[in-house]
């Protein structure tokens, strides 16, 4: 298996437990990729349209999708900014957090704030991003699809890694690869369940069972802040946690 398919695997059921979260993220998304990109149309807006995909991947309502499509038109809706910060847990593992920002003040202190709670330390810009690969996904089903033949389809456009994941595949690439995969991948009709983008630690560290609570309790506190929507690490995922 691949370094970033058994990644994704790893965070598969730990990332966003709570829908309420899920659909917070989802809808600063939306209102990101309208503001950012090529307005309301999905069809002119590849951004908006990778995000509607991961809406009907999480079930999220269509009311909550049109209102959020609705808010984002609003002109006293607050922007949103993409902002990203890096740090270190306990026990020197990486951490690198991306965040959806109506106030950057409030969530540089709150960021801060975790961190010191959390035993670990805010840093400055560049400090951990090395330490990981920035890749896109695409989740599309696997039905009629031969995997050799997807992979020399799509290794032009970008791909690294096809990997089997029950009845889909998960196409991995570079950052830089995301737009000419995904039309590469729509204009051969793919249906793709879901994509995003991830970051993939170059290398992991295994801690015991006592360290590596105290560092998920930072990540934890984290994830549930309201302007945080992903945090990447480089614990390793094979690491035994307490009860």
């Amino acid at each position: 298996m691949g370094r970033a398919f058994e990644f994704r695997k790893a965070r598969k059921f730990k990332r966003w437990a709570a829908m309420s979260k899920i659909f917070a993220r989802l809808n600063k998304d939306i209102i990101i990729a309208i503001r950012e990109g090529n307005g309301t149309d999905p069809d002119m807006n590849p951004r908006l349209r990778a995000v509607l995909q991961n809406c009907r991947a999480a079930n999220m309502p269509k009311d909550n999708v049109e209102r959020a499509i609705k808010k984002a038109t609003d002109k006293d809706t607050s922007d949103f900014k993409e902002v990203n910060f890096e740090g270190y847990a306990p026990h020197g593992i990486a951490v690198f957090v991306e965040t959806a920002t109506d106030n950057n003040n409030r969530t540089v202190a709150n960021v801060r704030s975790h961190f010191n709670k959390g035993n670990g330390s805010l840093s400055t810009s560049g400090s951990v991003e090395f330490m990981f690969d920035h890749v896109c996904f695409f989740k599309i089903k696997s039905e009629g699809l031969d995997q050799e033949e997807l992979e020399l389809e799509l290794i032009d456009f970008g791909a690294e890694e096809i990997e089997m994941d029950e009845d889909a595949f998960i196409v991995t690439g570079s950052f830089e690869s995301f737009g000419s995969l995904q039309k590469k991948l729509e204009d051969d009709g793919a249906e793709i369940i879901e994509s995003g983008l991830e970051r993939v630690p170059n290398t992991t560290k295994e801690l015991n069972a006592e360290d590596t609570a105290e560092v998920e309790k930072l990540i934890e506190r984290l994830e549930e802040d309201d302007d945080v929507q992903q945090v990447f690490h480089t614990m390793s995922s094979s690491t035994p946690a307490t009860e």
